[in-house]
């Protein structure tokens, strides 16, 4: 951490009466490197939470100079954000997603990172343990109540004997949740399915193949996914068969229903470890967090167009797509 950088911050906060608009080179500011996956509503959500944080903690753009880039899905992309990052000797890096964060970490290990929309820290290679990381990284997990995901799916859909996954499998956190859910699916002595995929022009395709094999689908927390599920939402409706998603904007933008968390919390939540590092904390001692609660989401849209009747306990969790509204 560069301390001379931090206390000119600090000093310029206690000193200034007007607002200045940051702009790259400013002296005095603490800069920070926001390093995102890709462009969809979860990562999307994070950062405004990430933002938000900061802000609500006084790290307005009077103190701290951000640089927000978007790799766009592409690991090259975000192998020269991570070299601009720490070419600009950035204070700390935000990555969004599991690709974000080892890019980051493949071009530094003295910046800290703080990452979040990941599902396994330890998995990912980022971190020695998820209790203590040893490392520059830590954050956030976004790993979601697996097998109370699949109750969901057999609540909604008792009859299912064959469960369908969709993910990309180059994906550490797609792989592990599906993983996951495989073991307690066969545990309920249903069977299983599966189609991957590598990029979005496969999602069509792998998901009209897997509606004639099975009788409900799970997807996790997956980007290729999240970033396609208006196609998933017209195959599935026209075959009738329910989706339910690891998360709840991917819920909302194509599935069923989900048991799952809230990435503007998580990224507050992860925004809240940034500014423990920017004031001294040492982040190789940051256990990864994980979110303090889960909830339902429902998509009326997706349970009307399938003739699906919600049971009543769920009801209060309902929703439309904001489009719809």
């Amino acid at each position: 951490m560069k301390i001379k950088r931090i206390i000119a911050a600090v000093t310029a906060a206690a000193m200034l009466s007007v607002g200045v608009t940051g702009c790259s080179g400013d002296s005095g500011k603490l800069k920070i490197g926001i390093s995102k996956m890709m462009t969809h509503d979860a990562m999307d959500r994070a950062e405004e939470g990430f933002k938000k944080a900061l802000l609500d903690k006084g790290y307005d753009d009077t103190k701290v100079e951000i640089d927000a880039q978007n790799g766009q899905g592409e690991t090259a992309n975000l192998n020269t954000i991570a070299t601009q990052f720490v070419g600009d000797d950035v204070d700390l890096i935000f990555a969004i997603a599991t690709p974000a964060a080892q890019a980051a970490q493949g071009q530094t290990t003295e910046i800290p990172i703080i990452g979040t929309a990941i599902t396994d820290f330890q998995v990912a290679g980022l971190v020695n343990s998820n209790d203590a990381p040893g490392t520059n990284v830590s954050g956030t997990t976004d790993m979601n109540p697996v097998e109370e995901q699949i109750d969901l799916m057999m609540k909604l859909a008792p009859d299912t004997k064959v469960v369908g996954f969709l993910y990309n499998s180059s994906e550490d956190n797609s792989v592990l949740q599906t993983d996951i859910a495989k073991k307690y699916v066969e545990s309920l002595g249903l069977t299983w399915t599966e189609k991957t995929v590598s990029n979005t022009n496969e999602v069509q395709q792998a998901t009209t193949s897997i509606v004639n094999e099975c009788d409900a689908i799970y997807i996790p927390t997956d980007n290729i996914f999240a970033s396609s599920m208006t196609t998933v939402y017209e195959v599935c409706v026209e075959a009738k068969k329910p989706v339910i998603c690891g998360e709840s904007g991917m819920t909302m933008a194509g599935g069923l229903a989900t048991l799952g968390l809230d990435y503007y919390n998580l990224g507050y939540q992860a925004g809240l470890m940034a500014v423990r590092v920017l004031e001294g904390e040492d982040i190789s001692k940051m256990p990864i967090e994980g979110a303090s609660e889960f909830v339902y989401c429902i998509n009326g849209d997706f349970a009307e167009a399938i003739g699906m009747t919600v049971p009543e306990d769920l009801q209060q969790y309902v929703q439309k797509p904001a489009a719809a509204e």
